[in-house]
């Protein structure tokens, strides 16, 4: 059973909707390659919102993916597509069907 998480909010700037999106579909891509990420979610809320969910097994894998390709490439492009820092959130998941 996956015990965490990460849930990360991302606001796309105006007009950078597409790009971001694009990003987050090769994001995809990139957590296909990662062992210790379980699940990789994208989302897209309303008002430019976005978000990432992603599932752990352990500390490891979620550290792994905190310090691998997607969060570099994510911190490489905040600055263009982002309208104001991402906030991430560790998280503890209590149940899953």
């Amino acid at each position: 059973m996956v015990k965490l998480a990460l849930y990360g909010l991302l606001k796309a700037k105006p007009g950078k909707e597409g790009e971001l999106e694009a990003f987050l579909k090769q994001g995809a891509e990139l957590a296909r390659k990662e062992t210790g990420t379980v699940t990789w979610y994208a989302i897209k809320e309303d008002d430019g919102r976005y978000g990432i969910f992603d599932t752990f097994n352990d500390e490891g894998g979620r550290e792994a993916h905190l310090n691998g390709e997607i969060a570099k490439a994510l911190m490489a492009k905040a600055g263009e597509l982002l309208a104001e820092p991402p906030q991430i959130h560790k998280i503890q998941v209590l149940a899953v069907k």
